[in-house]
């Protein structure tokens, strides 16, 4: 399954080739912000794609629940851990990242 994610976060310089196509191998983070076309599709179709490419983080940000889902440890087609928080609060960010996000703006 090929994604266009809302937001990717990847080392400088990964995607200097101007291919429209990557491996995901140098992705940290993946995040999506849910709208009314996307929401089902990023709540399911998209977590398994991003565990099954190994991408270590992947962040949903769900407006219709108000939450931001954390997704960490991808194995198969899912993630070992998942946290869900309160938009509008502080929402840590595990390895390889390691800072909080201020979700306060969504």
């Amino acid at each position: 399954m090929r994604v266009i994610p809302d937001l990717v976060i990847a080392p400088r310089d990964c995607f200097d080739d101007q291919q429209e196509w990557h491996a995901p191998d140098p992705v940290l983070l993946v995040a999506e912000v849910t709208s009314s076309s996307t929401a089902s599709r990023d709540r399911v179709q998209k977590i398994r794609a991003y565990a099954r490419a190994g991408i270590p983080v992947y962040l949903l940000i769900d407006r219709d629940a108000d939450e931001a889902v954390v997704c960490s440890e991808p194995s198969g087609d899912d993630y070992g851990h998942k946290s869900i928080h309160k938009l509008g609060t502080a929402v840590a960010l595990p390895h390889p990242l390691g800072f909080d996000l201020d979700t306060s703006a969504f």
